[in-house]
Order: structure tokens, then C-alpha cells, then sequence
């Protein structure tokens, strides 16, 4: 399946949760990532990222599509990650 993950996390952990995140998943803006994933990954991300963070304070958002080709995304202003590889 093909996720887009958006984080708000405390400052303390942001950079944690990126680099995690970037093992699984392609940079694409500020606290956006996305990619494929298998069933088992994204249940190992989102077991991982429960344990990294703290629901009181931090905030992540998981979209998800069966395929990429079933999304469709409209870019506007300068990427700041490689989007080249993504769509």
C-alpha cells in the first residue's frame, strides 16, 4: 500500500522520528513523508512511532491508498525533498 505520514512531534523528538521514518519511507516536505509499505511494515511504523512519542504532546497522521496510482497530487512552490522518485 502506498502511505503519506505527517507528523507534529515535540522538538526533542522530531529529528528521532525522521530519521526512523526516512528508513521506511521518502523525504518529501517538513514533516512529510511517503511510500509503499507492506501490511507487516506498516504495522512495525506505527508500533515504533507509538513508542517514540508521547500522545499528549505529539500528533501523526497516517493516509493511506491501495496503490499510488489511485493518488493523485497537484505540487505548488518549490519541493523541498526528491519527489522525482515518489510520482
Amino acid at each position: 500500500m502506498y502511505v503519506i505520514v505527517v507528523y507534529d512531534v515535540n522538538v526533542a523528538r522530531v529529528n528521532r522520528v525522521r530519521k526512523f521514518l526516512k528508513t521506511y519511507l521518502e523525504w518529501v516536505q517538513n514533516s512529510v513523508l511517503e511510500g509503499s509499505l507492506t501490511k507487516a511494515e506498516l504495522r512495525k511504523v506505527k508500533s515504533k512511532l507509538k513508542d517514540m512519542t508521547d500522545p499528549e504532546e505529539d500528533h501523526i497522521l497516517i493516509y493511506k491508498v491501495s496503490t499510488e496510482k489511485y493518488l493523485k497530487k497537484d505540487e505548488i512552490g518549490e519541493a523541498k525533498g526528491d519527489t522525482s522518485t515518489i510520482i
